[in-house]
C-alpha cells in the first residue's frame, strides 16, 4: 500500500467537500489546525492543486475575518471549456501545467485515457527538448492544435 503525503491528504479532504458543493470557504488556520500542520502547507496545496488548469478558481480575503473560497469552474459546453483551456496554454506552457490540463480533460470525460496518454507522450519534456530549445512554445502549439481538433471531432 502506498503512503500518501500530507498534501495528498489535505487535497482529498477539500475535494471531498467539493464533491457535494459548488464551492467551499475555509480558514487556512482552521484546516492547518485540523491536520496539525503549518498554514503554509495549506497554501501550498491550494496553490498547486486547485488551479484553473485543475478546474478551480480560488478567491481569498486576508485579515481577521479572512477566508479562502474554492470554486469549481463550470462551463456551458465542451467548446467553451476547450477555449478556456487554450487561453490557459497561451504561447508557452510548462510540462507540469500541460499534465494538469490533460488530467482535467480526462477527469471531465472530454478525452479518453488513451488520448490522454498519447498527448502526454508527445508533449513530454524529454521528447521536446531533443528537437528544440523552445520546448514550452512547441508544447503550447501541440496542445492548442490538439484542443482545436477536439472542438471539431466527436469522441
Amino acid at each position: 500500500m502506498s503512503q500518501r503525503n500530507m498534501s495528498d491528504i489535505i487535497e482529498a479532504y477539500l475535494k471531498g467537500f467539493l464533491k457535494h458543493q459548488e464551492h467551499i470557504e475555509i480558514k487556512r488556520s482552521d484546516v492547518a489546525e485540523h491536520f496539525d500542520c503549518v498554514p503554509s502547507q495549506i497554501n501550498y496545496v491550494i496553490n498547486t492543486r486547485f488551479t484553473q488548469e485543475h478546474g478551480y478558481l480560488v478567491e481569498s480575503k486576508r485579515g481577521g475575518g479572512g477566508y479562502i473560497r474554492i470554486l469549481k469552474i463550470h462551463l456551458v459546453d465542451q467548446a467553451d471549456q476547450i477555449d478556456q483551456l487554450k487561453d490557459l496554454v497561451g504561447q508557452k506552457i510548462s510540462q507540469r501545467n500541460s499534465v494538469n490540463l490533460i488530467q482535467t480533460l480526462y477527469d471531465r470525460e472530454i478525452i479518453t485515457k488513451r488520448e490522454a496518454t498519447m498527448i502526454l507522450a508527445i508533449t513530454e519534456k524529454s521528447v521536446l527538448q531533443t528537437y528544440t530549445d523552445q520546448e514550452q512554445e512547441l508544447r503550447a502549439t501541440i496542445l492548442n492544435t490538439f484542443f482545436d481538433q477536439l472542438k471539431y471531432t466527436d469522441k
